[in-house]
């Protein structure tokens, strides 16, 4: 089990961990009923932080941030020396933890992506784990809800016997969910993201040899050119030459403690 601490990748709190720490703190948490807001974070997601003071406080504010994008995990180690075994990617994160609530009868929810996608992801979870409780699940409304609405829906996840909630709404907007629900809920929430379609089916993901290299994001970009290449060709080299300032110490972002959010997005 490694646990490394919280280190900045560009002001934003990354916990250099590894699979067994990460699915050991989450099941802890659900086991005790505690809150244990989780992201795996990739370049787009530290970037989110980077554009967005508010944002980065979200992010900062989180109790579990993991080095989902083999580029994070190569930054700790560049900036800070630390290295990791591998990189813990939300879909295998999602499996382990599946895996996990499965062997101690810890029932899940799944919040997020649509109806076809979610159905495909609960059919093919419980083919993997025959013995994981799959307590409810829900589509996102893909708008912002009223607060009654988020009220509502905090009562129907906590009604449902849950103990974890997987959340899928895409990056930034899960982690903005798992911020604003962190208390209601007290329970862990994992914002995952493209967990739900790589499992579910409806997304394939990039050979593994591309992953390794760092070049997932290669990959998606050849199979959604129209809505990625903004996210990949202007975000990639900006967070890689704001890296090498922050290597050189001209560049000390300590942000994300001082720009509280005005208010909240209730995302759905």
């Amino acid at each position: 089990m490694i646990n490394h601490g919280s280190h900045s990748v560009l002001g934003i709190h990354v916990d250099a961990v590894d699979y067994e720490f990460a699915v050991d703190k989450i099941i802890g948490a659900a086991k005790a009923g505690e809150a244990c807001s989780t992201s795996a974070l990739a370049v787009h997601g530290v970037m989110t932080g980077v554009q967005d003071d508010e944002h980065a406080y979200r992010l900062n504010h989180l109790d579990l941030v993991v080095p989902d994008g083999q580029p994070v995990r190569w930054a700790l180690k560049w900036i800070h020396g630390i290295r990791l075994p591998d990189r813990v990617y939300g879909p295998n994160l999602t499996l382990k933890v599946c895996e996990a609530a499965a062997e101690n009868q810890l029932p899940v929810y799944l919040y997020g992506s649509e109806e076809n996608v979610l159905s495909g992801f609960k059919e093919n979870l419980i083919k993997k784990y025959p013995n994981l409780i799959i307590c409810g699940s829900e589509p996102s409304k893909f708008r912002c809800l009223l607060e009654e609405e988020v009220s509502e829906m905090n009562i129907r996840i906590r009604q449902s016997g849950a103990k974890i909630v997987f959340v899928g709404l895409g990056c930034p907007r899960q982690e903005v969910w798992a911020f604003e629900n962190r208390e209601a809920l007290a329970m862990p929430i994992l914002a995952v993201g493209a967990a739900f379609d790589f499992h579910a089916g409806t997304l394939k993901q990039a050979p593994e040899w591309m992953q390794n290299a760092g070049l997932e994001w290669l990959f998606r970009l050849s199979k959604e050119p129209s809505r990625l290449w903004k996210r990949y060709v202007l975000l990639n080299p900006w967070y890689l030459s704001m890296l090498f300032l922050q290597k050189l110490g001209f560049l000390r972002p300590e942000k994300g403690f001082s720009c509280e959010p005005a208010q909240k997005k209730r995302y759905g």
